[in-house]
């Protein structure tokens, strides 16, 4: 069994996916093929964005976008504790602190109540500036934007929306990566729309962003190669990602999206069946639609968590921790004290979560297969 299985979906895709990379093969175009545009130009009119810029990875379109807001040192960019490193990793990277923040234990989502808490904090503290709220679409989930909005428009920060977990999520028909006055995504691998390799995508409403970010992701390019009027990354989508991306992306919303919904739906019917109370299955709140990245489920322990996994692989399912370890305990950021917060929700899931095999080529019998197994260890 395979936790994502990206060789059932190539055996699936694979004669289109053969000739869109013998097509780039063939052609000699391997930078900025025609390709590259196309695909922008269709993901945002899917996101239902202006501009989508493609670039290297989901991790560039993070630092793209703090380089495009001039995040420096003395600002304050509110990242929730309870996600990738990459995440914060950036606010580092381009000089600002990392303010880390609880999340909801239903939604695995930053939680609103302790983000306003935060941002007083830092206020009152008076030595940093608040500037970002870093919104994470964690599993495939989009976060709670209308509460998110609320409190930027209040303390007059930007959103920029992570969405590299949640590309084709949606709050009432409306996109994820869409939410954030920047949205990025990643296209992994194993992200809910990947590639074959790296690469990563940016979308906004903002004309003057846009281009500043074309810029950035170019050697900070201006009307030319050779004029470059800022400093900037080398950030570019290969051709022959964007034409796998656009194979993809095809399945992607003829079907991909409905099939792995309804794989979460089955795990939701059985594991209430089988198991009642003894799991908590995630938490999906009304208007909202999940692209699921990961199914994760939450024990009553870590020991029953740990021991579960254990289990599992003995029967060779599959499962990940997403995360074991939280943001505010990373040796790699050296913020600790001054500006700690209660992480009550974040430190209880890094020790209960547990993420089962999910996508959207899951056959009912896997599923199955692998409550019967929970169900057999828990019991």
């Amino acid at each position: 069994m395979q936790f994502r299985d990206l060789k059932k979906q190539y055996e699936v895709l694979k004669d289109e996916m053969d000739k869109a990379v013998l097509d780039v093969a063939g052609s000699g175009k391997y930078i900025n093929g025609p390709w590259v545009k196309e695909l922008e130009t269709e993901l945002a009119e899917y996101v239902g964005v202006k501009h989508c810029i493609s670039c290297a990875n989901g991790t560039d379109a993070l630092y793209i976008a703090m380089m495009a807001w001039d995040i420096k040192e003395g600002d304050a960019v509110f990242v929730p504790d309870f996600t990738f490193f990459s995440s914060g990793e950036v606010v580092s990277h381009a000089g600002g602190t990392p303010i880390f923040v609880d999340v909801d234990r239903k939604t695995y989502n930053i939680d609103p109540s302790s983000l306003v808490d935060a941002i007083e904090k830092v206020i009152s503290d008076g030595k940093l500036e608040p500037k970002v709220i870093v919104s994470v679409d964690l599993f495939g989930l989009p976060a709670n934007y209308d509460e998110l909005q609320k409190i930027a428009d209040k303390y007059g920060l930007k959103i920029l929306e992570d969405g590299a977990q949640g590309f084709g999520g949606e709050i009432n028909g409306r996109k994820a990566c869409s939410f954030g006055d920047i949205g990025t995504t990643s296209f992994f691998p194993a992200k809910p729309l990947g590639c074959y390799g790296d690469g990563g995508a940016i979308f906004t409403d903002d004309d003057e962003l846009a281009m500043k970010m074309q810029s950035i992701k170019v050697h900070g390019k201006g009307k030319m190669k050779y004029d470059n009027v800022r400093i900037g990354l080398n950030s570019r989508l290969d051709s022959i990602q964007a034409a796998i991306l656009q194979v993809k992306f095809k399945a992607f919303k003829e079907y991909e999206v409905a099939d792995v919904n309804k794989a979460a739906k089955k795990y939701d019917e059985l594991i209430k069946e089988k198991l009642g109370d003894k799991i908590i299955i995630p938490f999906i709140p009304k208007g909202y639609l999940s692209s699921w990245a990961q199914y994760t489920i939450q024990l009553k322990d870590k020991d029953t968590r740990d021991s579960l996994q254990s289990a599992l692989k003995e029967e060779g399912i599959p499962s990940m921790v997403y995360y074991p370890k939280p943001m505010h305990n990373q040796e790699a950021f050296e913020i600790k004290g001054e500006y700690e917060f209660n992480t009550e929700g974040t430190d209880a899931l890094c020790d209960t979560v547990l993420s089962l095999p999910i996508h959207p080529y899951i056959t009912e019998d896997d599923i199955n297969t692998v409550v019967s197994a929970i169900e057999k260890n828990l019991k």
